[in-house]
């Protein structure tokens, strides 16, 4: 048996927003943005270089769905982002003026800020050592 996984959702607020905040800041590619219907896009981003799981944008369409924008693991870190370079990574981050919640420290496992994104999720950001 093989399986692995394709996508991971994020809810969002709104899809434009999102990919800008992403490409522009991130500089995660844009893999994907196709209309689904009046209300709902098949929108999938990933980080520069990926070729595994890609993050699918899902615009929030309800109340319930528009409460877990930013929050969707209740506080705890979300995402973990590895980089070749975390000190270029930090700069743009910094550059960008991209919310840094714990600054960049050294741990058994690599070099580890955490971010967040332009909802408040936490993101890790590795470099594995």
């Amino acid at each position: 048996m093989h399986q692995s996984l394709a996508h991971i959702a994020l809810v969002v607020n709104d899809y434009d927003e999102a990919i800008k905040f992403f490409t522009e800041n991130l500089h995660f590619t844009l893999v994907e943005d196709k209309i689904m219907s009046p209300t709902k896009r098949w929108v999938m981003i990933a980080p520069p270089g990926s070729t595994g799981t890609t993050i699918l944008l899902a615009q929030a369409s309800n109340d319930e769905q528009k409460s877990r924008v930013g929050n969707q693991t209740g506080g705890r870190v979300f995402l973990f982002l590895y980089t070749d370079d975390i000190e270029r990574d930090y700069k743009n981050l910094k550059d960008k003026n991209v919310n840094i919640v714990r600054e960049l420290e050294n741990q058994p496992h690599g070099k580890v800020l955490v971010f967040a994104d332009l909802y408040g999720n936490l993101w890790d950001l590795i470099e594995p050592a």
